[in-house]
């Protein structure tokens, strides 16, 4: 092998210091791509006038539109026939987490995989709560019945979008037209995967997830507030009347809930923070025991004692109690409520958080959550689904399921003549999706402020920035040498074992980073490694695209493993006992149907 030049020097060590940054987590995967990018540009391996190009790439386009009919199709209330109907299945955990993960499976073939999860989620847990299956058990397939879906179709997932557009960069066509990778044409395989997958979940897999019964007490445990209630009489002399009730919540370091307040002998739930106190209040307030003390001694309140509370006391049809789950990349992850001020800025209470399956409620405005936290929420209905929303959180009880009307199917109808448009070769994949945005947005089927919620901007990011980089390792000769590195290891290897190193570097990569960034990365390599041994450089790419998916091991390959991890109560390591197994499942069955079909 030839001495590395100054140029592949440069662009290998800005490649591992990348995925050395994206496996430590410590900054997010999108200003790591963006720092290796503007890196690059300054070392001279990308171009100052390509620097940007990533961001009007078709691929990158195609991702942003698929998120935004997905949400479309998530807020429309069309595909609520499948809750309803998973919820009249026999209360067999067989039963019950194959269709579970066989529905989640199907949506995500043509949804975002998050959005899918999140559409299905709650119905889960309803489901298995109902059946008296510990969460524990289907909550983990569920994600990855999420995964499984998106292998089957272009827009299932990111990497399949990324290996047809860099199939039709290299055969100088254009991509999402005619000579590219269709809309089902990762069907064959990616199908077949899926279904092997689902069956291998639903008949044995689940039983090798550890049972923790312990998180489902947990989650129910967040419910009950009564034994962190104190009630406190203001005397009428107390110098905090006439101050905002927040002045309690700072006297008690941010560590309490104003839950009610009694004036007048009237309870008023939730009330805002700016509610002015009086000589003669009762505060009803909620937290752990040292924050109580804390607030009864230095607002010198008294205490009121031989007072039994309920935890229906504290909710209405107006004032709810909702526990949520936070969303990898959520306004709250990363944060603390005192950093936030949740309850000025929302209107909203956090009452209460649940972590691998353990309560915490002491120092609650010192904690700083995490993707997968569950949360206990509280505050006026018409007021904390919009807090959910902004705040990124996922609730995991839906409100009452509406019944479809007419108006309701419009999102997938629109959807469907974009796919029967790509599939017809009239236009192109992407300038048909975002067609369909237009018309969601312009019928106002979508209202233009989800339009934009809807994005998962780290993800549109960290495309547009990472393909000029992948671009240089190709352009400096980088990725040839790793492929010659490939050629070496396999040396005479048949060509099945070629397609498991590829498929496996994939699938390790995308553990430790985003799969897509995988899938720009591993897609150069795959092809320059097939044409060095004359074979079919579709049938690499195929096997990428798997790989890339395959997020099975860890919680952090994927967001929708990431969801799951406070809700099933799953430690770190739990991911592979399922996930192991299964990849090894989907490599069984992905090598052969690539050989045969590409």
């Amino acid at each position: 092998m030839d001495m590395m030049t100054t140029e592949q020097l440069t662009a290998f060590s800005i490649l591992i210091v990348a995925l050395i940054l994206f496996a430590w987590g410590r900054w997010r995967y999108d200003i790591v791509a963006m720092s290796a990018l503007i890196v690059s540009v300054f070392a001279g391996i990308v171009p100052v006038e390509e620097a940007f190009d990533g961001f009007s790439d078709a691929a990158v386009v195609t991702v942003a539109a698929v998120l935004i009919i997905s949400q479309s199709l998530q807020r429309s209330g069309a595909l609520n026939a499948l809750s309803v109907s998973i919820g009249k299945l026999p209360a067999n955990s067989v039963v019950q987490i194959g269709a579970l993960t066989l529905t989640v499976a199907t949506l995500s073939a043509f949804m975002n995989n998050v959005g899918a999860l999140a559409l299905m989620l709650p119905v889960a847990i309803r489901a298995v709560q109902s059946a008296g299956i510990p969460p524990s058990c289907a909550l983990m397939p569920l994600a990855f019945g999420s995964l499984l879906g998106g292998l089957s179709t272009l827009i299932g997932t990111p990497p399949n979008i990324i290996i047809a557009s860099y199939r039709a960069e290299i055969l100088g066509k254009s991509f999402g037209g005619s000579s590219g990778f269709s809309m089902f044409d990762f069907a064959p395989v990616g199908a077949a995967v899926a279904l092997a997958g689902i069956v291998f979940i639903a008949l044995v897999g689940y039983r090798l997830i550890p049972r923790r019964e312990s998180n489902n007490n947990a989650l129910e445990e967040l419910l009950h507030i009564e034994d962190y209630v104190a009630e406190l009489a203001v005397p009428d002399e107390s110098p905090l009347i006439g101050e905002p009730i927040r002045e309690l919540i700072v006297l008690a370091d941010g560590d309490i809930s104003i839950v009610a307040i009694v004036r007048d002998g009237i309870k008023e739930l939730a009330p805002p923070w700016y509610t002015r106190i009086r000589g003669g209040d009762h505060l009803i307030i909620e937290g752990g025991t040292d924050a109580i003390a804390v607030a009864t001694e230095n607002s010198q309140f008294h205490l009121v004692t031989g007072k039994n509370f309920h935890d229906s006391d504290f909710a209405s049809d107006e004032v709810l109690m909702v526990e949520a789950v936070i969303n990898p990349g959520a306004r709250l992850e990363g944060r603390t409520l005192r950093g936030l001020r949740v309850n000025s800025r929302y209107g909203v209470n956090i009452l209460a958080v649940a972590r691998r399956g353990k309560s915490i409620r002491d120092r609650i405005g010192h904690i700083r959550f995490e993707a997968g936290d569950v949360i206990l929420i509280h505050g006026p209905e018409q007021t904390i689904y919009e807090a959910l929303n902004s705040l990124g959180c996922l609730p995991l009880a839906n409100r009452e399921i509406a019944l479809a009307n007419r108006r309701s199917y419009y999102p997938l109808g629109v959807f469907a003549v974009a796919i029967l448009a790509t599939l017809l070769g009239i236009v192109r994949i992407d300038i048909a999706f975002v067609t369909a945005v237009i018309v969601l947005v312009g019928t106002r089927m979508l209202p233009l402020r989800e339009m934009y919620d809807s994005v998962e901007w780290p993800i549109i990011i960290l495309l547009g920035a990472f393909l000029p980089v992948g671009a240089a390792l190709q352009s400096t000769g980088a990725t040839t040498l790793i492929s010659e590195g490939i050629f070496q290891l396999a040396g005479d290897m048949p060509l099945w074992v070629i397609l498991l190193i590829i498929m496996m570097l994939s699938s390790l990569l995308s553990a430790v980073i985003n799969n897509a960034a995988t899938a720009v990365l591993m897609a150069p390599i795959a092809v320059t490694v097939a044409n060095s041994i004359n074979a079919n450089f579709d049938s690499f790419l195929m096997a990428v695209a798997i790989g890339a998916s395959c997020a099975f091991l860890t919680p952090i390959g994927h967001q929708s493993s990431l969801l799951v991890m406070g809700p099933g109560g799953y430690r770190f390591g739990d991911y592979w006992r399922l996930g192991l197994p299964l990849t090894a499942v989907t490599f069984a069955v992905a090598i052969p149907m690539i050989i045969v079909v590409w």
